[in-house]
């Protein structure tokens, strides 16, 4: 196990961690580059990958190597339950600079969010709803694993980036706030980005002094938020409609 552990540590200062099957199936799909993969039953994890994601068994098949539980435990802080972990190369800067640049799909901004769960859940969503990427300002680490893990992985199937609010690509800004006109009776652009405040603090005011359109979702009174996830599920999907999206 002594081999394993040291490849591991070969690639852990600039991989990144894939948590879980799902998340590797998910980054091998979307042409991550995966140098080292491990599992804690192997076996069961290639049967899972002919169960669940066929087109990838092969290349499983010769990317897992076989680890105990304890080696496992030393690699992961927290083990996933179904005993897959890997670390992935991240997507070179300039092809992330590419995509946001060059979109035509709204691009996702979340203005200093505070739970890493939140951030991984909006790059699902941007995944699944063809939207160009999502972007964060303030503290929190868009790559941290615990968002890598909420995303299952599809931080590869969209362009993630933190940026500050002065590095914001060029297009309109669309910032969600109560005070905002009812999403309902607008149309978003293709190029639009799709601002989102924190759980607790709402937008901050370097973000609502940078938006074009100030944007409220509708909400049945005395109801004081939704979730920051739900939030930007709703404003992708208005676009998915609108825009006939499939």
């Amino acid at each position: 196990m002594d081999e394993e552990i040291t490849e591991w540590r070969t690639y852990a200062g600039e991989g990144v961690l894939l948590d879980g099957f799902h998340a590797l199936k998910h980054a091998l799909r979307f042409g991550a580059r995966v140098p080292v993969a491990v599992a804690r039953d192997r076996e069961a994890a290639l049967a899972l990958a002919r169960d669940l994601a066929p087109d990838l068994a092969p290349a499983l098949d010769g990317l897992l190597r076989q680890v105990s539980d304890r080696t496992l435990g030393t690699l992961v802080p927290r083990p996933h339950p179904t005993g897959v972990a890997a670390l992935a190369l991240p997507a070179p800067d300039g092809r992330t600079d590419s995509a946001l640049r060059d979109r035509e799909a709204p691009l996702v901004v979340l203005d200093n969010p505070r739970n890493l769960g939140n951030v991984g859940a909006v790059v699902r969503l941007a995944a699944g709803c063809g939207a160009a990427g999502v972007l964060t300002t303030g503290t929190a680490d868009p790559w941290h694993p615990s968002a890598v893990r909420a995303s299952a992985g599809l931080h590869f199937a969209t362009a993630v980036a933190h940026r500050e609010v002065t590095e914001l690509p060029e297009g309109p800004l669309y910032a969600f706030d109560p005070e905002g006109k009812d999403l309902r009776g607008l149309t978003l652009p293709p190029d639009a980005m799709l601002a989102f405040g924190s759980e607790r603090h709402g937008l901050t005011d370097a973000m609502r002094e940078r938006a074009d359109h100030l944007v409220a979702l509708p909400m049945r009174p005395q109801v004081s938020s939704f979730n920051l996830a739900t939030s930007a599920a709703m404003a992708l999907y208005h676009w998915m409609a609108e825009s006939g999206t499939p």
